[in-house]
């Protein structure tokens, strides 16, 4: 039996108005205005709109009971796509979160005081998810937006969770199958159904066959995923903070890192966060999928990139994709870092497929202003010739100002950002010199590793053992950074693994009160020494020997002010990041073969205007738009 409580579908059909004798109500269409779908008043009262929900058999059978899995599938729309006939275009937005989640305290992640190298003592399963699934409701995100618009929107349960059926998998095939399967429903091509078990079917006959999807973090990861499915009527997407690799997420260049605030969290931690589906397949599940392909696959000792992580990897999967894509991303994520848009929207550019994105100075999520996202959907799913290919291709929300108000380059990076290369100059245990100038025989220098003290307070001590640090002279104009900063190093440890951290960072230090880490920090990089030679093969180091490694730091575009100086810190673990190996660990730097290249708007003569060589380099928006 699967459900066997759940019998039924839930309609609610409001009430139809009615209209005047003597003035017979126009039927009720979509209205658009410079571009955008406007709000219409018969669309708008949400005691009118109709809501049901229904189960959509997919092409896969994750929990292997011998039936095509069905996700749970909840419809939101106006009552005129029932009074009247009116067929509308989809909003579709996917979760695993809707119907409730595990406990996510640190006593249920792994213990991050960990030796390198070393196989992890076991974690402690969080409790069973209590499901908090609601029929015919699954959510009520982003109704208010855009029924009013002329659209339907449409929710639904990833598989294994609320009361979708299957097994989770964090990034398996099945989670990007499953909404293709409603997609496929919407347009007509695959069964939908009133009951998770029966044969009763429901059609989707409101729907023009164009759909959009949109969400964000794991949510944002889930249009991306259906759009590599290549599904016909999927038009366009708007992913917002997306996660687009496991791998990314838990691992950066051979190391086993965290993301920000969630210290000792993995892919197996991650299952059993979102794990709320049918306890009857729970053990089955767990089984299958938690203590077997992620036990045997993403390897919390060595942290290489291997096939389990290339199956979770968004980027192999971009051929059949054709939506057309709008991301979004905080250079100042920490959660999900910034390479995760970063990189897939330059895997884009070569397809053909429209791409435009929207970055901004904040943290984790912030979708783009709700003109830019209207324009976007009113273009594809409405078929409005806006001109919104026309448009600027990136969008950034500069230091001070308001996230409705981002400024329009022609793309990121800036089009005239060009590489410099930095050079260090020595001064450990206090601060060396970061200079454009290559200077000879500086040598050697070493720090000696320590978890205990956290980033910032690495980079604001005057005098310390636990860091290397290297500061440009005080600048006398802005600096536009706008791309992926590139370290190279060569170094070498006095045992056979250890963490690598590299900070880029804007100072002084501000510790006002309102003041936050972010504001100093410019980008971070992480990596593993021992994958100096291949991010899949990490090889134990001979301790004594020195290795060349070169890997990117996060993707940034950011002004720093003038007044500031641009530092680079090498240290060994990050707190808030990396595992936290006995202290002790002693890293050399040859500094002469050291040196990081920055992407700066204007290149090496923007830097001459620090030494007044030249004039400065204006940064001209594109188009001279300030608004999307």
């Amino acid at each position: 039996m699967r459900l066997s409580n759940v019998v039924l579908a839930v309609w609610l059909i409001a009430p139809l108005a009615v209209a005047s004798d003597s003035e017979p109500a126009e039927p009720a269409v979509p209205v658009f205005k410079d571009g955008q779908a406007q709000v219409v008043k018969a669309f708008e009262d949400s005691d009118y709109w109709i809501r049901h929900d229904l189960w959509v058999e997919t092409e896969f059978d994750s929990d292997d009971d011998g039936r095509m899995d069905r996700m749970h599938v909840s419809v939101t729309r106006p009552r005129q796509t029932e009074s009247e006939g009116l067929k509308l275009p989809a909003v579709y937005v996917s979760s695993p979160y809707f119907s409730g989640t595990g406990a996510s305290g640190t006593e249920y992640f792994w213990n991050p005081r960990q030796e390198l190298g070393q196989t992890p003592p076991p974690r402690e399963h969080c409790p069973p998810v209590e499901l908090k699934s609601r029929r015919p409701i699954i959510s009520k995100s982003h109704e208010k937006e855009w029924v009013p618009r002329g659209y339907v929107v449409v929710h639904s349960c990833s598989p294994g969770t609320g009361l979708s059926q299957g097994c989770p998998t964090v990034g398996g095939d099945n989670e990007s199958l499953a909404p293709k399967a409603v997609v496929d429903w919407l347009c007509g091509r695959a069964p939908g159904y009133t009951t998770p078990d029966g044969d009763q079917r429901v059609e989707a006959d409101w729907c023009t066959g164009k759909v959009g999807m949109t969400g964000t973090s794991y949510n944002g990861t889930i249009p991306l995923a259906a759009a590599t499915t290549g599904v016909e009527g999927l038009e366009a997407i708007i992913p917002v903070a997306p996660n687009t690799s496991y791998y990314h997420y838990y691992r950066s260049n051979g190391l086993v890192r965290h993301p920000y605030g969630y210290m000792g969290e993995d892919i197996d931690c991650l299952y059993d966060f979102i794990h709320s589906g049918n306890p009857e397949f729970c053990d089955h599940c767990n089984d299958k999928v938690r203590d077997k392909a992620m036990a045997d696959g993403f390897d919390r000792v060595n942290g290489d990139y291997n096939d389990f992580w290339a199956g979770r990897d968004y980027i192999n999967d971009l051929e059949p994709l054709k939506a057309a894509v709008l991301m979004a991303h905080a250079f100042n994520d920490w959660n999900v870092v910034p390479e995760h848009s970063v990189r897939i929207v330059q895997a884009l550019k070569s397809k053909g497929v429209p791409v435009q994105v929207y970055y901004h100075q904040g943290g984790h999520g912030g979708q783009p202003p709700m003109k830019q996202m209207n324009r976007w959907f009113t273009r594809y799913l409405h078929g409005v010739e806006n001109d919104v290919e026309q448009d600027a291709k990136s969008w950034i929300v500069r230091e001070d100002a308001k996230p409705d108000e981002p400024t329009a380059y022609d793309d990121y990076p800036h089009p005239a950002a060009e590489p410099v290369t930095f050079y260090l100059q020595g001064g450990a245990p206090q601060r060396g010199t970061l200079t454009t100038q290559r200077m000879p025989d500086q040598g050697t220098e070493t720090l000696i590793d320590n978890f205990s003290f956290a980033g910032d307070a690495l980079a604001k001590a005057d005098w310390t053992q636990h860091r290397l640090i290297y500061v440009s002279p005080e600048l006398t104009q802005p600096v536009h950074l706008s791309g992926t900063p590139r370290i190279t190093l060569k170094l070498a440890c006095d045992r056979p693994a250890a963490n690598l951290s590299v900070w880029l960072v804007s100072l002084p230090w501000n510790d006002g009160k309102k003041a936050k880490i972010t504001d100093n920090v410019i980008t971070r990089g992480w990596a593993d020494p021992q994958n100096h030679a291949s991010i899949r093969d990490g090889q134990p180091l001979v301790p004594g020997q020195f290795y060349e490694l070169s890997f990117d730091l996060q993707p940034d575009d950011q002004v720093i002010a003038k007044g500031q100086q641009i530092g680079l810190m090498i240290f060994s673990s990050d707190r808030d990041f990396t595992l936290h190996p006995d202290p002790g660990t002693q890293l050399t730097i040859d500094l002469d073969a050291t040196s990081i290249t920055l992407p700066i708007v204007g290149g090496a003569d923007a830097l001459a205007v620090q030494a007044g060589e030249s004039k400065p380099i204006v940064d001209i928006p594109a188009n001279a738009q300030t608004t999307p």
